[in-house]
């Protein structure tokens, strides 16, 4: 972050009593909502149209967009308002936010699965059912990059392989991640918000069961009938096991740190210490600070404690992880304003939107979860789902409660959507980046959103019509 954000941030010691949720959402111009806007819009455009200026501007880019959102309000609301967006923003949602990120990412890449595999339809049948099981306690970036790797080099003989790929995103890089708040960043949010873990378990078991077994399914038989395509055109060749590994487990005692992971985060969930202190105005608690200071150790203790063979092994690397920090420390920033709007309702200038999700004042599921998804699709699931979360009521008690299965349809619109397309999930374009240095041909754009559309949006439109 730049030296003038911090700037600002500090200021929010000025007036501690100012925060984001202050903010009188009817009052506010949708206008405000441009930058956070801006910011979705250059995820989803500047890699499809200016890759190269993405790959090296994208922090700026960002910062420049949030810039334009905290000048103006600066001069309309103060400094201490705008100090006190920032300082609830950081505090409360980003920091715990990438946190976890951070240790799920450096303890993941402290694993490394080794030896010799060979594609065929029951093997990796059982690598992606195994991918999406672990997504869930892993994250789905932690599986991701655990198992991408060791699938490509199993498939490297193949001629046909694109599809395993696309499937590995749609199953490890999204679906498997819906059980837990570990699993995918929306949940987390969500779980921030006061979703409790166990409901989230319990909720969407069912939904991604269900929608896991229709893809794995699928997959078997499209697996199996390009393998046999390829005997029959004599292009698979019988592989070669005389020199052939066994398969290795490397790292081993970073599985010991992923519990720990879950513990943490457990433990903030069902422990009310009733201790709460003030920092920059923002109310924070004991056993919410402790969790992060937890996971921030157990990240630096799998980086003493791993090989660097193992990490190498895994190409392990830190550009994923600071990708996403920058991204987000805007997009949590600037999003301030559209969440005080969406609290607004019908009295705010969202209220088309409200309109649309909802019929005499009570929530159309089927509407949540199909606009949570769509948007998931195009920008990024975990803004999508604070807006639709603040959207529905804002309050997780209630959503949880009388207002259950419309959280549910907002958690399995951006937990499932985020597969559509390569911008839908952070996993999504690192997959795509991996198997393309594999000299994997993944499709275009348009051209995955093709495969999603046809195996993707039939499965979910049964979804709709069994669960809303």
């Amino acid at each position: 972050m730049n030296k003038k954000l911090l700037a600002v941030m500090a200021l929010a010691a000025l007036s501690p009593l100012a925060r984001a949720a202050d903010l009188d959402g009817a009052t506010l111009s949708l206008s405000w909502a441009g930058p956070f806007a801006g910011i979705l819009l250059s995820i989803a455009l500047f890699p499809i149209f200016a890759p190269g200026v993405w790959h090296h501007h994208f922090g700026k880019i960002t910062a420049a967009w949030t810039a334009l959102f905290l000048a103006p309000f600066a001069v309309a609301f103060g400094l201490g308002t705008t100090g006190g967006i920032i300082a609830h923003a950081l505090l409360t949602e980003y920091l715990p936010f990438i946190i976890l990120l951070f240790a799920l990412y450096t303890v993941s890449g402290g694993i490394l699965v080794w030896g010799s595999l060979h594609g065929s339809p029951k093997l990796n049948t059982a690598i992606l059912a195994i991918g999406a099981a672990l997504a869930s306690i892993m994250g789905t970036t932690g599986a991701a990059m655990l198992l991408i790797r060791p699938l490509l080099k199993a498939n490297e003989k193949r001629t046909r392989n694109v599809h395993v790929v696309v499937f590995f995103i749609f199953l490890v890089a999204n679906v498997g991640g819906g059980l837990t708040p570990l699993g995918d960043p929306p949940l987390f949010l969500g779980f921030l918000a006061g979703v409790s873990f166990g409901w989230t378990f319990q909720h969407m078991l069912l939904p991604v069961a269900l929608l896991a077994a229709i893809l794995l399914t699928v997959f078997f038989f499209l697996d199996r009938h390009y393998f046999q395509l390829e005997a029959r055109e004599g292009t698979l060749l019988a592989p070669d096991t005389s020199h052939d590994k066994p398969l290795k487990l490397y790292g081993k005692r970073n599985f010991w740190l992923l519990a720990g992971i879950v513990a943490a985060v457990l433990m903030s969930g069902v422990w009310h210490s009733g201790v709460e202190f003030t920092v920059f105005g923002v109310h924070l608690t004991l056993q919410n600070v402790l969790r992060d200071v937890i996971l921030v150790i157990l990240a630096f203790v799998s980086l003493a404690i791993t090989p660097k063979q193992v990490r190498s092994g895994n190409e392990f690397n830190w550009l994923p992880i600071l990708e996403v920090g920058k991204l987000f420390a805007g997009i949590f920033i600037t999003i301030a304003p559209v969440i005080a709007i969406l609290r607004a309702g019908t009295d705010g200038a969202l209220a088309p939107l409200v309109h649309m999700v909802s019929s005499n004042g009570q929530p159309i599921n089927g509407m949540y979860f199909w606009m949570t998804g769509i948007l998931s699709s195009f920008l990024d699931n975990a803004p999508t789902y604070l807006v639709f979360f603040n959207l529905a009521d804002g309050n997780a008690a209630t959503l949880m409660g009388p207002l259950a299965d419309t959280l549910l349809a907002i958690s399995m619109g951006a937990v499932f959507m985020g597969a559509n397309t390569y911008i839908g999930n952070a996993p999504n374009f690192m997959v795509k980046a991996i198997a393309e240095q594999r000299h994997v041909k993944m499709p275009s754009f348009f051209g995955y959103m093709l495969w999603s559309g046809c195996i993707l949006l039939p499965s979910f439109a049964l979804l709709t019509l069994i669960f809303f």
